[in-house]
């Protein structure tokens, strides 16, 4: 198979991958128990989080195909695998605060996927610097959402 094809599957596949833990995610909508909870004054509007989420999985999806671009998995095991860990977190999440209603069960996770973010940026940087950057933006948002995260669980408790 040509390179171009196959670099140009590749791609795909990582979105594939990472617009697929974002489909996992969705299946675990906000709803009513969700609206009740008492929130902060600064909890972004709920149509904020789907414009940037999907900007966030095409920076994910393109940082990790930048780095398997650099010899595949053969070449890049560590980083590419701690990308995959950490996208099990993401996708994870959902599930755990919206659909187990449970937001400290959400925040180990959430803590868990921001080390493994933080990991994944570290270890992309030393194989592709510009997929480590595209990565920041990632571990911003995930930031703000942890704290998000532990005010909601402590202003519901």
């Amino acid at each position: 198979m040509p390179d171009r094809i196959r670099s140009v599957l590749a791609l795909a596949g990582w979105l594939a991958l990472c617009f697929g833990a974002a489909t996992f995610g969705a299946l675990f909508m906000p709803g009513e128990w969700y609206a009740q909870l008492r929130k902060p004054s600064w909890n972004p509007p709920s149509w904020l989080f789907g414009p940037v989420w999907t900007a966030l999985y095409f920076m994910m999806a393109s940082a990790a195909w930048l780095v398997w671009r650099r010899g595949g998995f053969a070449a890049n095991l560590r980083p590419l695998s701690l990308f995959l860990a950490q996208l099990v977190f993401n996708a994870l999440w959902s599930c755990l605060f919206f659909g187990m209603k449970n937001p400290a069960l959400a925040f180990v996770d959430i803590v868990c996927l921001w080390l493994g973010i933080l990991m994944t940026l570290l270890s992309f940087w030393n194989v592709h610097r510009t997929a480590a950057l595209l990565l920041a933006p990632y571990l911003a948002w995930v930031s703000f959402a942890a704290v998000l995260n532990w005010t909601l669980w402590q202003m519901n408790r």
